[in-house]
């Protein structure tokens, strides 16, 4: 390889610009919160929230997750999510929630197991409940 080769490598490319950047992040949000406010196991959740708010944050999180220019800024995810109740089945539902609006926007599988999984470590600061409590 000559040095001609390495100049015209294409430099690594982030997840949050391969997918198309935050028109494509802010379309999989908005997929994914018709998915989860139609789940009735869900829906407890989101009564009385503000959702422009909850998905321009939720934007923000996934474009970071997947190393967008992007900072998120919201409440700790602990404190976001204290006294609601959520059990590890909720937290899979949104998951898989997740999975599938990714899917249907037609990320590539190794995207979206690296944003997944980028998600499912945040599962001790969301679950509360655990299966011997349910």
């Amino acid at each position: 390889m000559n040095s001609l080769d390495l100049q015209t490598q294409p430099e690594a490319q982030s997840d949050y610009a391969a997918v198309g950047g935050a028109p494509a992040v802010t379309a999989v949000v908005n997929r994914f919160y018709e998915l989860v406010l139609g789940d009735d196991r869900l829906l407890k959740h989101f009564e009385g929230i503000e959702m422009v708010r909850l998905k321009r944050h939720q934007v923000a999180l996934v474009s970071q997750v997947m190393g967008g220019p992007v900072a998120y800024e919201g409440r700790d995810l602990r404190a976001a999510h204290a006294n609601m109740g959520i059990t590890a089945e909720e937290f899979g539902a949104v998951a898989e929630h997740l999975i599938a609006a990714l899917t249907e926007a037609g990320v590539p599988s190794e995207i979206v197991d690296r944003t997944v999984t980028a998600v499912a470590a945040t599962q001790p600061d969301i679950v509360e409940v655990s299966a011997t409590q349910e």
